[in-house]
């Protein structure tokens, strides 16, 4: 860390992973409902537990994401962050609209729209952190001595989500209109804008790990951004599949969808270019595994998984059955939830002043490394099982959902197990982040230049 105001990070970082935890317990309630009778079903029924649990993966991501913002921007427009003050009221007033979502949701305060649940005090609250998190990164960007690809993409990013929040405000009576303008959000966020995010923070993260140059970097970014347009703009038609919307958009989603991956190729190629630039391992090797992490995992999930069953002829069999869950947990955990897990990996002795820190070769952040990926993959995997046969039982053979239910329970017991592998790996690092680096002071380190082009790996 290079500049004194980047330390508010740590505190966007600490309310990330709280949420990130909270998440994960109303998770597993929601599976544990798939096994029988439900003693909690009359104080907290199987809807009100998905939605939050859907709703606080969104919330910890974008504390994460802004935090995240504010520890890169100024260290790259090498320039003091224009109201560390401004900042923690932004983080406060995020805090407060999260809780004041997760307990309205408990007492069945809802706008009802699946995702977008939110009431609309919480997603005008919602707009205005947007808004002060802008006024302030964009006097900061103002106010440097250079605007990089690397953050402008990122708060290009970051910008993207708050902008495409808006159509959200908006309420229609009529279902299929309703969904037709949610996906605006929803799919635009996730594979839109939200790659842009993970772009700019992998870009940063390879920078400072490996050797690779800023150029080589900076190009591959650009690829990046421009598959992310290319792709998922019109992507979001595989979303308006079965909805009641004309049929062109089954080709329009089919064509484009196959082209979705590719953004997240372009990523795992960015990695792997620096990955062949390395002369010695850095120093923070954990923080290393979940930068290349994220660009791999997000290929299989958010890419290859994604594309499994988004063409037309499989969708209409596999849509709405756990074979959407397969796609999405791998999907959300390799390109989002582990590049801000990275970001606060390698950020982490600088926040918390332990520069000896920064010596994170192995130990109990590997382990949590592991741990939460052998975890989500075995929940994937639990998740896919269960959903093929799902689908060939209901959607085939024409058995009744109950009764599929009843003989899937194996798939379910499995993905629990796995859910508790995952768990002990989330643990690991809120153990490693609170209580075995508590928070000292400040860590600023002398200003490095940037290592040179190589001539070892060309584009």
């Amino acid at each position: 860390m290079r500049y004194r105001s980047q330390s508010v990070a740590y505190w966007y970082f600490a309310v990330a992973l709280l949420l990130f935890a909270l998440q994960l317990a109303f998770g597993f309630l929601s599976a544990v409902k798939y096994l029988g009778p439900d003693p909690l079903r009359a104080v907290l029924p199987f809807d009100v537990s998905k939605t939050l649990h859907t709703n606080l993966l969104v919330v910890w991501l974008i504390a994460g994401f802004l935090g995240a913002a504010f520890y890169v921007v100024p260290e790259e427009s090498e320039v003091e962050l224009h109201s560390p003050r401004l900042a923690y009221w932004t983080l406060a007033l995020l805090t407060v609209t999260g809780v004041a979502a997760v307990v309205g949701y408990l007492f069945g305060w809802t706008a009802g729209n699946k995702l977008l649940e939110q009431p609309l005090p919480i997603k005008v609250s919602l707009v205005v952190v947007m808004l002060l998190f802008a006024y302030n990164i964009v006097r900061t960007l103002a106010r440097g001595a250079r605007i990089t690809a690397t953050a402008g993409i990122l708060v290009a990013g970051i910008f993207g989500a708050a902008l495409l929040y808006l159509p959200s405000l908006l309420e229609f009576s009529n279902y299929t209109i309703a969904t037709f303008y949610r996906w605006w959000t929803i799919h635009l966020w996730v594979e839109g804008v939200f790659e842009l995010i993970q772009g700019g923070l992998l870009a940063f993260l390879l920078l400072r790990l490996t050797g690779i140059d800023r150029d080589t970097v900076e190009k591959w970014l650009y690829i990046v951004v421009g598959l992310t347009f290319a792709t998922g703009l019109i992507g979001t038609a595989h979303h308006y599949f079965w909805i009641g919307v004309p049929e062109y958009w089954l080709p329009l989603g089919g064509f484009f969808s196959a082209l979705e991956p590719l953004p997240f190729l372009g990523m795992a190629i960015m990695a792997y270019t620096a990955l062949r630039r390395i002369e010695e391992p850095p120093a923070n090797r954990v923080a290393l595994h979940w930068a290349l992490g994220s660009a791999m995992v997000a290929l299989i999930g958010a890419g290859i998984l994604g594309l499994a069953h988004t063409w037309p002829a499989v969708n209409r069999w596999t849509h709405g059955t756990l074979i959407t869950p397969m796609h999405g947990h791998l999907a959300f955990f390799g390109a989002y939830a582990m590049i801000v897990l990275g970001v606060i990996t390698y950020s982490l002795p600088f926040l918390t002043g332990n520069p000896d820190a920064e010596e994170r070769r192995g130990g109990l952040g590997l382990w949590s490394f592991w741990l939460q990926v052998g975890g989500m993959t075995g929940m994937t995997m639990a998740f896919a099982a269960a959903g093929v046969a799902q689908v060939y039982m209901e959607r085939i053979l024409g058995f009744g959902y109950l009764e599929t239910q009843g003989k899937i329970q194996v798939h379910i017991q499995m993905l629990l197990a796995m859910s508790l592998v995952f768990t002990t790996g989330v643990l690991l690092f809120l153990w490693d982040f609170f209580v075995r680096h508590p928070r000292r002071g400040i860590h600023l380190r002398e200003p490095t230049a940037e290592p040179g082009p190589t001539e070892t790996a060309p584009l």
